[in-house]
């Protein structure tokens, strides 16, 4: 068992706790579904469809921080802050679900902890840090500094629940030091590319189409093209 991959596999955890989190996570997309009704609009809807391919096709590429480990795109502060924490919530479940349906990235019984995880934990994270920093986003470079540390601490947030659900019911046979020690230090470096890579990316589109940004709504005008 590698236990620096964020996205788990079969086997990693017992039964009862891959049920737990299947359930935890099956609530948490229910209540994401309902509230993701009020912000999908004419421009929100396309919006989240490219967000989604936009993460599907970024985690398929994979990129070194140590020997043996490599790290990608986890989505979940970009998507809070492009479509909302609610439809950002619902991108990233469907890339995960796809990932695991299709590619085998990630096993099918931990489908609820790996939801839960990047899809929940990260997108809920990025989206506070995001909104505790937006007063930022009128200062030059503002944007793309909150940019970057939503999407540094839902990167460290979401390898903590990992560290988490492997304490409550891991079977890979490492001591839970073992996996902390490796998960969240190795995902302070995994998350600071995925902060250079959110922050040039939120930072593009707000410079082209800043009212699609949904950090920015509530911005005076002028303020929202300083990215």
């Amino acid at each position: 068992m590698s236990p620096v991959a964020m996205h788990m596999s079969d086997g990693l955890l017992n039964a009862p706790t891959s049920v737990a989190f299947l359930l935890i996570a099956a609530i948490g997309v229910g209540f994401a579904l309902v509230r993701a009704r009020a912000d999908l609009d004419d421009k929100t809807a396309p919006m989240a469809g490219l967000v989604a391919a936009f993460i599907f096709a970024v985690q398929m590429i994979n990129f070194p921080i140590l020997p043996g480990a490599s790290g990608h795109l986890l989505g979940g502060a970009l998507a809070a802050i492009l479509v909302g924490p609610w439809v950002g919530a619902l991108c990233v479940t469907i890339v995960l679900v796809v990932q695991a349906l299709l590619f085998a990235d990630g096993g099918l019984t931990a489908i609820g902890t790996n939801v839960t995880n990047m899809a929940l934990i990260g997108t809920a994270v990025g989206f506070f840090v995001a909104m505790s920093m937006k007063s930022l986003v009128r200062k030059k470079g503002g944007l793309a500094l909150v940019a970057f540390v939503s999407a540094l601490v839902n990167t460290v947030l979401a390898s903590a629940g990992f560290v988490a659900e492997y304490a409550i019911g891991g079977v890979g046979g490492v001591e839970i030091g073992t996996v902390a020690l490796a998960m969240i230090g190795l995902h302070v470096l995994i998350g600071i590319g995925e902060g250079l890579i959110t922050a040039a990316t939120v930072t593009a589109v707000a410079s082209v189409r800043p009212d699609l940004v949904h950090l920015l709504r509530g911005t005076r005008p002028e303020l929202e093209v300083r990215a």
